[in-house]
């Protein structure tokens, strides 16, 4: 086999998109698409002149495809991508890969022929800036990790983008906001580079900024077992926005923000040099390093490329869709945490987070308004 041969199930913006980036990977042809607005799998259909579905079973029960790209809305993800498992394809899910914990178990329960790929569209691990920080993690040059602090508040949006769509910013829909919908990369690159904590504590304001049900603001104090500490802060009603990645170690402290990197890095390690300097108020020497980095790497076609690759001859995959779960663990955790308004402890009761998010859809109160000019496709990150 030359070429993997791949449906789309999604035709809205996202699907678009990565069937405009598919065309630049020749490792993969798009053979099908999928969506259950008919004028919409098949406008995408033809623009790619392949099939068209709208029923992604009746996809997946035909020889059309060896793999299927998953950009649904956020709850579908687990059907649809268990499906796909068990009728033999390779997969590769839009973030998050299920909307809560347990959904995730299901979906990588479901992954018991190893033999298939099954990876997630994580594209900012491709990111040169987040792959040299978590290399310099890893390798011990940042020492051990004692505070962490990242503020991801550029998200900002307008209660028009809200209003386009009836699934937008609702518990029954998407549920949850930023955390679910903006921050699934933020969150996902958090746990690659430092680990899970071992509780979070987390202040959500609830339709803060916007008229919807679900969180706009999120500040979340993240406790590790090593003794280290961590702040997670995001918007989607602050402008002008930040996006300030931080990490301290005993050797240094790593900074990502405008897309440079700056490690400033400690002669002395800081417990090293604290118990053993002879003078009250000295401080380590430190090397002052811009490290250099360059554009945002692969991102979306890396990924595609390396599914393909991982198909076609066993490469590693960059994001396998197992990990997922972590990112997802973290929007749980933190939502749980500030409705609950209690320190919660990981791995979180998936059981319990999975009541509690039913019970928030089957009280929900919210009229959720919407556009008459609605663009429902519209790619969930953006």
């Amino acid at each position: 086999m030359n070429s993997v041969r791949i449906a789309l199930i999604g035709a809205g913006v996202m699907g678009g998109s990565h069937s405009r980036r598919i065309k630049n990977i020749k490792e993969l042809c798009i053979t099908a698409v999928c969506d259950t607005d008919k004028e919409k799998a098949d406008k995408l259909a033809s623009e790619n002149s392949c099939s068209a579905f709208t029923d992604h079973q009746v996809l997946l029960n035909s020889d059309v495809c060896d793999a299927v790209l998953i950009a649904t809305p956020h709850y579908s993800h687990t059907v649809i991508g268990i499906d796909a498992l068990k009728a033999g394809k390779h997969v590769l899910m839009e973030k998050p890969i299920s909307v809560q914990k347990s959904d995730c178990e299901r979906l990588i329960h479901a992954h018991t022929d190893k033999s298939l790929v099954f990876a997630a569209m994580f594209n900012q691990r491709t990111n040169p800036a987040y792959r040299k920080m978590k290399q310099l993690v890893d390798s011990g040059e940042l020492g051990s990790l004692m505070r962490i602090n990242w503020i991801i508040t550029d998200w900002f949006r307008t209660q028009r983008y809200y209003d386009n769509g009836n699934w937008r910013a609702t518990w029954g829909g998407e549920g949850g906001g930023v955390l679910l919908n903006q921050c699934p990369h933020q969150l996902d690159l958090l746990q690659w580079i430092c680990g899970m904590p071992e509780s979070v504590t987390a202040y959500c304001g609830i339709g803060k900024y916007h008229d919807i049900e679900v969180e706009d603001e999120v500040t979340a104090f993240l406790r590790y077992a090593n003794g280290a500490t961590g702040v997670f802060i995001t918007s989607t009603g602050e402008a002008p926005g930040t996006n300030r990645f931080e990490l301290t170690g005993t050797k240094g402290k790593i900074v990502i923000e405008n897309n440079k990197i700056n490690f400033i890095r400690n002669e002395v390690s800081c417990e090293k040099f604290l118990k053993e300097s002879e003078k009250a108020f000295a401080m380590p020497d430190i090397w002052n390093v811009q490290i250099p980095v360059s554009g945002s790497g692969g991102q979306h076609e890396e990924i595609l490329k390396n599914f393909a690759d991982a198909i076609l001859h066993g490469t590693e995959i960059l994001a396998p869709a197992a990990e997922g779960i972590y990112s997802v663990e973290l929007a749980n955790a933190m939502l749980l945490s500030a409705i609950k308004n209690k320190e919660v402890t990981l791995p979180i009761d998936a059981a319990e987070y999975e009541r509690f998010l039913k019970n928030m859809i089957k009280n929900s109160k919210y009229k959720k308004r919407t556009n008459p000019a609605d663009v429902s496709g519209i790619d969930q990150s953006f």
